[in-house]
């Protein structure tokens, strides 16, 4: 009888301590974006709050800074939550982890990489890219992925262009503008309207790609996955919603199809 009361509570004990495992969110702001890991767990900190109460167990953030480790860590399922910028990254792990596409970010559907040229470039188009240097950022970034397809659709290969990497998309101007490269590609909105405003030119842009997908590790059951994808698209829905989405900087969430995602990696070259 001992023997049966003390498994019982050494069952109940490992139950208690299975229930409280933290879940881990990992979030990874990109790598040509300067933000500290600090500022990123403020961000969440009310959503992933929200989120314990919600499955009922801890759910602890986990900035993910370099691409190598957030790779890593969806390969090993290491990561129950996912926020992920980079598209590429995402769309492998739903494509050979197992993961699935809960929600992207609404602002971010219509993410394109731009082309850009100086004010006096006799550069017109893309094909005018061909056998030239064009400067981008990182090159296991989104915006190079897009960059490198974007350009075999227009050359037919994209080692037709030289390119010169740098980490952050802030320093793609500055390749064009010392003449470092012919040309520079971004995909951040600020970085482009910067350049177009000082009279500098765009010769194309790259097809749309949604970036800062949120996905949900197959250890999570699938009614805890609606769970948090209901979650998530009601929070633009209440001022108390909009509040915990402040911090983030993002107007909400919202579904999208899958197989188009997964559509879009082909395309990537996945």
């Amino acid at each position: 009888m001992k023997t049966t009361i003390l498994r019982a509570l050494c069952a109940a004990v490992l139950l208690g301590a299975s229930s409280s495992h933290a879940l881990v969110f990992a979030i990874n702001e990109g790598v040509t974006y300067r933000v500290p890991a600090d500022e990123i767990r403020g961000k969440y900190a009310a959503i992933a709050a929200d989120l314990s109460k919600l499955l009922r167990q801890p759910v602890q953030i986990e900035p993910i800074g370099d691409y190598p480790s957030l790779r890593q860590g969806l390969s090993d399922k290491a990561y129950d939550l996912a926020m992920v910028h980079p598209a590429h990254l995402s769309i492998e792990a739903i494509k050979k982890s197992g993961y699935k596409l809960v929600a992207v970010t609404k602002g971010f559907q219509g993410y394109a990489a731009s082309f850009m040229v100086k004010a006096d470039s006799p550069l017109k188009s893309l094909s005018d890219l061909k056998g030239l240097h064009l400067g981008a950022p990182d090159e296991d970034s989104i915006t190079s992925w897009m960059v490198r397809a974007t350009l075999r659709d227009a050359l037919g290969d994209p080692k037709q262009v030289k390119y010169t990497y740098t980490r952050y998309q802030d320093a793609v101007p500055f390749f064009v503008e010392n003449n470092l490269t012919n040309a520079g590609a971004s995909a951040s909105s600020a970085v482009v309207k910067d350049w177009q405003a000082k009279g500098g030119k765009v010769i194309g842009k790259s097809k749309a790609v949604p970036i800062k997908h949120v996905i949900a590790s197959p250890n999570l059951a699938p009614d805890q996955v609606e769970q948090v994808r209901d979650y998530l698209l009601s929070l633009d829905g209440s001022e108390d919603g909009k509040k915990k989405l402040a911090p983030t900087k993002y107007q909400g969430f919202e579904r999208y199809d899958e197989a188009a995602m997964l559509a879009l990696g082909a395309w990537l070259g996945l």
